[in-house]
């Protein structure tokens, strides 16, 4: 009997080893399937802005066409549901159904195919990774040394107690599904696993203490009159996937922003974006209030640094400009890892700033500038920005 005992218990653990081996296979296809269409139809998400207001704490919504993943949707009551007890080939399930099969959603046919689409959830991480895929994107070398300590749990393994928050399902089911495979109450022809206190396996966890790369990004953008909605829109549309890029590369990122016309102040993230302002412009401004805040707050010995300024390059004068470049060299470029100028295309500004900046600072590698002459180009100036790997 004790060797009869072992063999089930063996046929029984393969057993569990190869349908888990399978539903690991089949997840591992369904997922391939939808990275496959978000990255067919990331140029759309990215122009048409659908993603950053869809946006979750750690998740994004994301809808595909033509696409459909079975859900399970386990329950720990002891009951019984679709699928469990007698019936009969053709036993009507639904609510309306009938013996003749008519019931509420009647109507004419039609000969037109039907779209359809369901929303789909994808980790911000696992976005940018899709992202950085799709534009070829380097992994960024963080310049510097980590000084700083950051403490974090890790999962090293499983346990028997614990909180239900962490209650190990695969593995719960796993041992339930063993245990009645090796003690003969399970049947085969209704397939009901029930697992029991003694089944339950929680996930365990270490704390630890690990290096921290930093970064910062400070975002300014013109207000000025002569950038409108669109423009603003573009600008938060661009900042949403420059931001999923460097936190899939930085365990910490801070962002701050900057608004200016003539005058420079620090903003919300929702006032940078839905702030509307007039007047003159004067870039200075903007540059003067992040070398400040650089000097106050993030030192570059311990920070990775990026600069993103979007206008739509008219500014305020000459002399201006001037004293722009000056704050680039002496501090803005040495302290950060890269400067991103991003200009905007309006119709009613001069666009001369950009060819100012190239013509004084081309060379530098530090500085990076972008035209942004619509949606559409987007997705190239994100590349022109992140695809040097700084």
């Amino acid at each position: 009997m004790p060797a009869l005992t072992a063999a089930s218990s063996a046929g029984a653990a393969t057993m569990v080893r190869w349908v888990s081996l399978r539903i690991d296979q089949d997840q591992a296809r369904f997922k391939g399937i939808v990275r496959g269409k978000i990255r067919q139809n990331l140029r759309r998400y990215v122009s048409q802005g659908e993603l950053t207001g869809k946006r979750g704490k750690d998740l994004v919504s994301i809808p595909l066409p033509h696409i459909d993943i079975p859900r399970f949707r386990y329950s720990d009551r002891q009951q019984g549901g679709v699928g469990q007890g007698p019936g009969e080939p053709g036993s009507p399930i639904g609510p309306g159904d009938d013996e003749d099969g008519e019931g509420e959603g009647r109507g004419k046919a039609g000969k037109e195919g039907a779209e359809h689409t369901i929303e789909v959830d994808v980790t911000l991480d696992e976005l940018a990774g899709i992202l950085g895929e799709e534009l070829a994107l380097p992994d960024i070398e963080p310049r510097g040394k980590n000084k700083l300590l950051d403490q974090k749990d890790r999962y090293v393994g499983i346990r028997r107690v614990g909180p239900n928050s962490l209650r190990h399902f695969k593995r719960t089911y796993k041992q339930a599904l063993l245990r009645q495979i090796s003690t003969g109450t399970y049947d085969a022809r209704h397939p009901i696993v029930v697992p029991t206190r003694d089944d339950m396996r929680y996930r365990s966890w270490k704390t630890q203490e690990e290096p921290v790369a930093n970064a910062v990004i400070v975002y300014m953008m013109d207000v000025s009159g002569s950038m409108g909605d669109e423009q603003k829109e573009i600008v938060r549309i661009e900042s949403f996937w420059i931001d999923a890029w460097l936190r899939k590369q930085y365990k910490g990122l801070e962002t701050r922003f900057i608004i200016h016309d003539a005058v420079a102040r620090e903003v919300t993230r929702d006032v940078f974006f839905r702030t509307r302002e007039s007047g003159g412009t004067m870039i200075s401004s903007a540059y003067k209030l992040a070398a400040k805040l650089i000097e106050d707050e993030f030192s570059p010995a311990e920070w990775n640094i990026y600069l993103f300024h979007f206008s739509d390059g008219d500014n305020w004068s000459v002399d201006d400009t001037t004293m722009c470049i000056d704050l680039l060299k002496t501090t803005l470029l040495p302290a950060s890892n890269v400067f991103c100028y991003g200009q905007v295309e309006s119709p009613y500004g001069s666009g001369q700033f950009i060819k100012d900046l190239r013509e004084r600072l081309g060379a530098d590698a530090r500085l990076v500038t972008s035209e942004i002459r619509d949606r559409d180009a987007i997705i190239g100036s994100i590349k022109d920005f992140l695809g040097k790997g700084r």
